[in-house]
């Protein structure tokens, strides 16, 4: 299936646990749900494209971020993670791929040590919620939004590019939502669970992690980490890619996510 076949995505609102939530839907085949990162989602963004060629794509937005609530119960990232264990019984969600990119792959670990019933894999795209003894890693809270969407790729023409596209009033008031939310789930401790570590063995659907070589916000050092941590996982690494490969190596990666749910059989 071509691009030009595809209809555009669906945007519309459900309601869970009391939350007003921003999704969009597109594609078809087997479940994906895609968990998007702290910059935040909303957008249909061309690599989710190429995957609704052969699954229908869910990408919501997160509780606290862009045109989703902010509810009374958002204070941790649990919270989230029981959110969306509930979003997916209310969309009744089965054998669903779940893939989540950085804050995103960090609330995907945590859905998946409470509950993988709904689910049958998992990917992370360069996840925060593990500390690494002896690996620095920056403070984002720290950086300016140039400093911060420079350090998301390898290939500063992207950022340029990033950098370059205007801002209106809507779109800042987006960011500052949206970092709000990211600094209530990840501001202490910095950018990760102290409890999650421990529990990663119980996750017991194959795993993707997924990697950039120079991603500045968490350490390719991580990612052998993850491995070790999470039962059936398997590691890929992009070469001269940073923070987000699912964007800056589109193609690439698509095609490992592509591969690796192919030989589960989809």
């Amino acid at each position: 299936m071509s691009d030009t076949l595809l209809a555009p995505p669906r945007e519309d609102f459900i309601t869970v646990a009391g939350c007003r939530t921003f999704v969009m839907r597109g594609g078809e085949g087997p479940p994906l749900l895609y968990l998007h990162g702290a910059g935040g989602g909303g957008i249909w963004s061309p690599f989710l494209q190429r995957l609704a060629r052969r699954f229908t794509v869910i990408a919501p937005e997160h509780p606290g971020y862009g045109r989703t609530d902010t509810p009374d119960w958002f204070e941790n990232i649990h919270d989230v993670a029981y959110f969306y264990l509930d979003l997916m019984q209310a969309m009744d969600l089965r054998g669903a791929h779940v893939l989540g990119a950085s804050i995103g792959g960090w609330i995907a670990a945590e859905i998946a040590v409470r509950n993988t019933t709904r689910m049958r894999s998992l990917t992370l795209i360069g996840p925060a919620g593990i500390h690494v003894r002896g690996v620095e890693r920056p403070d984002i809270f720290l950086w300016t939004r140039e400093e911060a969407v420079r350090a998301l790729f390898h290939d500063q023409r992207l950022a340029e590019a990033m950098l370059a596209q205007p801002q209106d009033e809507a779109a800042v008031e987006r960011a500052l939502k949206n970092r709000f939310a990211t600094a209530r789930l990840a501001w202490a401790p910095r950018g990760f669970d102290p409890h999650l570590e421990k529990w990663l063995h119980r996750i017991d659907v194959p795993t993707l992690i997924a990697w950039g070589s120079h991603d500045q916000y968490v350490p390719v050092a991580y990612a052998m980490r993850w491995s070790e941590l999470v039962p059936q996982a398997e590691v890929v690494v992009f070469e001269d890619c940073g923070h987000m490969p699912q964007i800056e190596r589109g193609e690439t990666f698509c095609a490992a996510f592509e591969e690796f749910t192919r030989r589960l059989g989809r």
